[in-house]
């Protein structure tokens, strides 16, 4: 197996992680927060907005089954980068469209898939794109939490639809 780490930020990371954690390839999917100043922050004070923090799922994947390239094609059809920290009803700093990377083999990649995705959008993608920072995991109650409240109001009308959409535009890629 040849791991390789990844951290995406595409809105409310329940969204995010609910799709990485059924991509054929994903070993691991974790709700957290990165890119703020506090360290160790709580739910409470990223969703604020004051600690400056991204809602990020950091993703672990075997790059001899999914390429980096793959994941970064799915996160651009799963959320909408050209919206400016929001996604939906989901508004602040805490929501907006980053990618964190570990090296510069990732950040010319990254830089080569927004490129292509951008041919999708008529706005400009304003995906942040920086060197990982540290990375804080989410509470308890944050992981899994589609697969363990599925029938609750925002999994059926926010999360489900990202992860049909997933389906259906990577039937190969799902697990």
């Amino acid at each position: 197996m040849k791991k390789e780490r990844i951290v995406l930020g595409g809105g409310c990371f329940w969204c995010v992680e609910a799709v990485y954690r059924n991509v054929k390839g994903v070993v691991s999917a974790v709700s957290g927060y990165a890119g703020g100043g506090r360290p160790n922050p709580s739910y409470e004070q990223v969703c604020t907005g004051v600690s400056g923090h991204a809602e990020i799922v950091d993703i672990t994947y075997d790059a001899d089954i999914i390429s980096l390239a793959e994941i970064l094609d799915i996160f651009f059809v799963i959320h909408d980068p050209t919206t400016l920290n929001q996604q939906g009803a989901d508004k602040g700093t805490q929501y907006r469209s980053v990618i964190y990377y570990e090296h510069d083999t990732q950040k010319n990649v990254i830089e080569q898939s927004i490129e292509k995705a951008q041919q999708n959008y008529a706005d400009t993608i304003v995906t942040e794109v920086s060197p990982l920072p540290e990375v804080y995991p989410a509470e308890a109650y944050h992981q899994n939490y589609y697969n363990l409240n599925a029938s609750q109001g925002y999994c059926q009308v926010v999360i489900a639809p990202k992860l049909q959409k997933f389906m259906l535009n990577f039937p190969d890629k799902v697990e």
